[in-house]
């Protein structure tokens, strides 16, 4: 069928949003009522500006350490104030530790984002679960085709460098720039990274599995505590993917930049789906159901949706990844009178490569950054541009870009109850003395 061969993003999220609207889309664990429930609860901690979302964690899951008591980091790696601004459960990584660090962040500043914390699971235990009527056999959830680690390490390995970015990343902004804050973590522009990953297609595993032509949708699930937001119970992390992608680019990864994968990025195995919104990148993945049938979960149906004025009743879809720059300073950097600065930064785009930057040092006076040679058409673009101020006082940087596609940076975002997506140019305070 045509439409189970989707590799885009915003035509699955959308295709599946009226099929669950319609009542045509199955996800086990929430019922739709609840669903609806939830959105209430979304609509009205989105009226209340609410920093972040009540949360409370269920049970543990099976086979797996819950990590951190309640009141902890949740976050397993160390987490010093020079690299990371915290945020709860959450990490958010500092641009200037970027500085010099060539292409890639390394994984003791790549950020963390957890629904809950950390869990630690063992991976001599750990089962990669696949079932569902879109198996041979049909394989059930309680008899499922599985694969152990040692299992996926013997399957053919692929390395691959991509982009993970939280939905939220610079939704502060909406609040700090425009007056209109919005619910969940008050991320900068952070919650962002790239990275070298390896492992096994997950095509490969799937038709190993035995995929068949009916299959529509493939749906992981993360080994996380439950989740709970809004009163609801929503259970584990989970967010369905067309076959298409899932034959496409998705990785199976079980090593970050040459290591394996650490705790908090998903030990032993994740999900990397390049060019999706991060929550499709599974951490901890256990389960997946193969499904003939359209399916859905609170995170593409009541979460991860663009709520708000002028959109639809039920929301609507993402889309890409909206176009983003950051310089690689300090938030409120001082800087010396009279001397040349080297502003170094950043800019990607979930929908291509970058096409150009400008960088503004004052009232509108854009000029072209110069962009890193090496960088050209790789999932973001390294920059620098000179500058020599000569009067001491507050001044405000600006950074914004181009993708390949004609997308830029306009000066303030379109809002959205959840604050997704911002795209708008970003303000960056520093001091001339």
């Amino acid at each position: 069928m045509p439409h189970s061969l989707s590799y885009d993003e915003a035509d699955h999220d959308s295709r599946r949003a009226r099929q669950w609207l319609a009542g045509r889309a199955r996800g086990a664990g929430v019922s739709r009522p609840h669903l609806l429930e939830l959105g209430a609860a979304m609509t009205a901690l989105a009226a209340a500006a609410a920093e972040r979302d009540p949360v409370a964690v269920a049970p543990a899951p099976v086979g797996a350490d819950p990590g951190p008591a309640a009141g902890g980091s949740g976050v397993v790696k160390p987490l010093p104030g020079g690299l990371f601004t915290r945020h709860q459960t959450n990490a958010e990584m500092r641009w200037e530790a970027m500085a010099g660090h060539g292409y890639v962040v390394p994984t003791d500043r790549f950020f963390v984002r957890n629904h809950t914390h950390t869990p630690i699971v063992d991976a001599d235990t750990w089962r990669l679960s696949l079932f569902g009527d879109g198996l041979a056999g049909g394989p059930t959830r309680d008899r499922p085709v599985e694969f152990g680690y040692d299992d996926l390490r013997r399957l053919p390995a692929e390395r691959v460098t991509a982009l993970i970015e939280c939905a939220g990343n610079g939704r502060r902004f909406f609040a700090g720039q425009q007056d209109r804050p919005a619910p969940g973590v008050a991320w900068g522009l952070g919650g962002v990274g790239v990275a070298h990953w390896r492992g096994v297609r997950l095509s490969e595993v799937l038709r190993r599995a035995g995929l068949t032509p009916a299959a529509v949708d493939v749906m992981p699930q993360g080994l996380d505590p439950e989740y709970v937001t809004g009163g609801v119970n929503l259970g584990r992390v989970r967010r369905p993917l067309p076959i298409g992608k899932a034959l496409d680019d998705v990785l199976l990864a079980y090593e970050m930049n040459g290591e394996a994968l650490p705790a908090d990025h998903g030990f032993p195995v994740r999900l990397v789906v390049p060019g999706w919104i991060g929550i499709s990148s599974i951490k901890w993945v256990g389960p997946v159901e193969v499904s003939t049938t359209p399916l859905f979960s609170p995170w593409n149906t009541q979460l991860y949706r663009m709520f708000g004025p002028d959109r639809p009743a039920g929301g609507a879809e993402l889309g890409p990844q909206s176009v983003k720059s950051a310089f690689e300073l300090p938030w409120a950097a001082r800087v010396p009178a009279g001397a040349e600065v080297l502003l170094r930064g950043r800019s990607w785009s979930g929908a291509g490569p970058i096409r150009s930057v400008q960088v503004s040092t004052g009232d509108d006076d854009w000029r072209p950054a110069d962009l890193v040679a090496a960088d050209a058409g790789g999932v973001w673009q390294r920059w620098t541009a000179r500058w020599r101020p000569t009067a001491s006082g507050p001044v405000t940087l600006r950074a914004r870009a181009t993708d390949v596609t004609g997308a830029g940076q306009p000066d303030r975002a379109r809002p959205n109850d959840l604050g997704y997506l911002f795209d708008g140019v970003v303000r960056h305070p520093v001091t001339v003395c």
